[in-house]
């Protein structure tokens, strides 16, 4: 299937834009569509990051808006969430415009990218988020899809820092004001704290040879959710590392993982 593409301006924060590619199926719509969020350890990264998985969503029937968004040194938690959230409301309040409704809207984060996605999904409204005025839309997403996200940024900062992995412990401290700040952002412990939190359905997709995330973040975070009440699908895969799917999109895990994608995204909006 044909698709189309177009880069755009999402939003503009003290005169500078934000960036985005729209990637559009062929056809009428109105499709469902993914808000995606890069992940790079919250400090490198653009929308160019997941192009394999926003080409195969949009093939398949599925529009992406794969968005840009501030880091360190210019902004950090939770700065970067709002732009995420204005993002979610940026293709909500334009849903003709993308060829979609506002209740096919879903979202898409890998990484760290995926944990600036789980923190909208439990707190779309949370003001500090939403702090960027945009009328017609909250930030509620129908569905999400986090792959190997880094779901509690605390535990992940103390293992990052055990291992002596300095990039990874100087990206938490370029981002990240504080540990406390860490526990207070941490999708896994607010969950735990038992916070009044959304919970739509979630996919979340896992290799065990992820050398970035405690071995247990994705299967502790769906327990968690599952107990918030929140349904939530968990696929790990045996052998694969970080990002697998962007490191090679033709391996059979990385082809399952993108199937697995696109059937649970049409699942949740027929």
């Amino acid at each position: 299937m044909a698709i189309h593409t177009e880069d755009l301006e999402y939003h503009r924060v003290a005169g500078v834009p934000l960036l985005a590619r729209f990637y559009r199926p062929e056809g009428q719509g109105p499709f469902p569509a993914v808000l995606e969020v890069h992940g790079g350890a919250w400090t490198s990264g653009d929308r160019f990051n997941n192009v394999a998985i926003a080409e195969h969503l949009a093939t398949r029937g599925i529009a992406a808006l794969s968005i840009e968004f501030r880091m360190p040194p210019e902004a950090r938690y939770p700065e970067s969430v709002a732009d995420v959230n204005y993002g979610i409301r940026f293709l909500k309040a334009n849903a003709q415009r993308f060829a979609t409704r506002r209740e096919l809207v879903g979202g898409l984060g890998t990484s760290s990218g995926g944990h600036l996605l789980l923190l909208n999904v439990l707190r779309p409204r949370d003001p500090r988020y939403a702090a960027y005025p945009l009328p017609g839309a909250d930030a509620s997403l129908a569905f999400a899809v986090v792959c190997w996200p880094v779901a509690d940024p605390l535990a992940r900062y103390r293992a990052v820092r055990e291992r002596g992995n300095d990039r990874l412990v100087e990206a938490h401290h370029q981002f990240w004001p504080s540990e406390e700040a860490m526990a207070e952002g941490s999708p896994q412990l607010i969950l735990e704290r038992g916070e009044a939190v959304a919970t739509p359905p979630t996919l979340i997709m896992q290799g065990t040879a992820d050398d970035n995330l405690t071995p247990d973040m994705a299967a502790n975070f769906a327990a968690a959710y599952t107990r918030a009440g929140g349904p939530i699908a968990f696929h790990r895969f045996e052998g694969q590392p970080h990002a697998f799917i962007s490191r090679d999109p033709a391996a059979p895990d990385a082809v399952r993982a993108l199937g697995l994608i696109t059937d649970f995204i049409h699942h949740q909006t027929r």
